[in-house]
C-alpha cells in the first residue's frame, strides 16, 4: 500500500511543500557552491563582506553562505554590513535584530547618500548610476577598516543578463556583471556567488524563510527603469520560448573572439594564410547556429 496515498490531502499536500523546499534550498548550495568553485572566490582565511541591503537576494546569499560555510573543509570568516543610507521611513531595527538573532557578526555603516542623490538627480531622472558610485566608495572604505579581503554581492543570474541587455542596446558594448572582479581601489576583490542562481528562486527561497524585506525608497521606486523594461522583456521570452534565457546566459561563458569585431580582442590585422588548420573552428562559412523546429521563427519585437 502506497503510504502517502493513505495521508490526508491536507498531510499530503504539506509533505510536497517540504519537499519543494528542501529541493530549492539543496538547489541553491549546489549552485551557489559551484560558482564559488568554479571562480576560485573563496579560500582558507578570507574573511567575506557580505553587503546587505534588505533585499530578498542578499538575504538568500548571507543565508546559503552561512549553511555552506558550516559544510566547507576550509575556514573562512563572514561579516554582513549594510549600508544605511537615510532614506525616508527606513527601518532601521529590523537588520540588527534579524543579525542579531542569527549570532552573525555585522556592522551598520550610516551615511545619508539619499539626501546627496536627491539634491544632485533632477527630479524624473534616474538614481542608480550616482547612487551605486557612492556606495561602492563607501564599501570599500568599510572593507578596509573591517579586515575584509573579498566583498560578496547578491547579484543572480537574471541580473547579470539585465546588465548584458542594457549595456548592449543602450551603451554599444557587450558586457555583464562578472561573477568576480578586481574592485576600483586595487585592494579588494569582489564576488557574486550567486551568479548561477535564478531570481524566481531566490524570491521563492524569501517566501520560504520570510525574511524580513526593507524595500529600497530610491530605485525601488522608480517603474520607467530601463532595467526593469529589460525584466519584463526576458520575462516575456522565457515563457513563450522556454530556455532561450538559459542559452543567453550560457553563451556569456562560450564567446568566440575571432567571431567578434573587437579588434583589442582578436589580432585581425596580422590575420595571414599559413595553410595551418585552425582548431577553433573558424571556417569560411559556418553552420547555421540552431535549427528552427518549423518552417517560421517567432522573434518577439522589443519595445524599451
Amino acid at each position: 500500500m502506497n503510504v502517502l496515498a493513505a495521508l490526508p490531502l491536507s498531510t499530503k499536500s504539506a509533505e510536497k511543500i517540504t519537499y519543494e523546499n528542501n529541493k530549492l534550498h539543496k538547489r541553491l548550495c549546489r549552485q551557489i557552491g559551484q560558482a564559488i568553485g568554479d571562480f576560485n572566490m573563496i579560500e582558507a582565511g578570507d574573511k567575506i563582506m557580505v553587503c546587505l541591503s534588505g533585499g530578498k537576494d542578499s538575504y538568500a546569499l548571507l543565508d546559503i553562505l552561512l549553511t555552506l560555510r558550516e559544510r566547507a573543509p576550509i575556514q573562512f570568516e563572514i561579516v554582513a554590513v549594510n549600508l544605511d543610507q537615510k532614506q525616508p521611513n527606513f527601518p532601521a531595527h529590523i537588520l540588527p535584530a534579524y543579525l542579531t538573532q542569527l549570532g552573525v557578526p555585522f556592522h551598520i555603516e550610516n551615511q545619508d547618500t539619499y539626501s546627496i542623490v536627491k539634491r544632485v538627480i533632477s527630479e524624473g531622472k534616474t538614481t542608480c548610476s550616482l547612487c551605486s558610485r557612492l556606495r561602492r566608495g563607501i564599501l570599500y572604505r568599510v572593507a578596509d577598516e573591517l579586515g575584509a579581503n573579498k566583498i560578496a554581492l547578491g547579484h543572480h543570474r537574471d541580473d547579470i543578463l539585465e546588465t548584458f541587455f542594457l549595456n548592449m542596446f543602450f551603451g554599444a558594448k557587450i558586457k555583464a556583471m562578472p561573477a568576480k572582479l578586481q574592485s576600483d581601489d586595487g585592494k579588494h576583490i569582489v564576488i557574486r556567488p550567486m551568479a548561477y542562481v535564478k531570481e524566481e528562486d531566490t524570491e521563492r527561497y524569501a517566501e520560504i524563510k520570510k525574511f524580513p524585506i526593507i524595500p529600497c525608497d530610491l530605485c525601488g521606486s522608480q517603474e520607467n527603469l530601463q532595467r526593469k523594461q529589460i525584466k519584463g522583456l526576458m520575462r516575456e521570452w522565457e515563457k513563450k520560448f522556454p530556455g532561450r534565457v538559459e542559452s543567453i546566459f550560457s553563451a556569456l561563458s562560450t564567446v568566440v573572439p575571432s567571431h567578434l569585431m573587437d579588434r583589442n580582442l582578436f589580432n585581425f590585422a596580422d590575420l595571414n594564410i599559413d595553410g595551418n588548420a585552425k582548431p577553433e573552428g573558424d571556417i569560411a562559412f559556418d553552420d547555421e547556429p540552431c535549427a528552427p523546429t518549423s518552417n517560421t521563427i517567432n522573434i518577439m519585437p522589443m519595445t524599451l
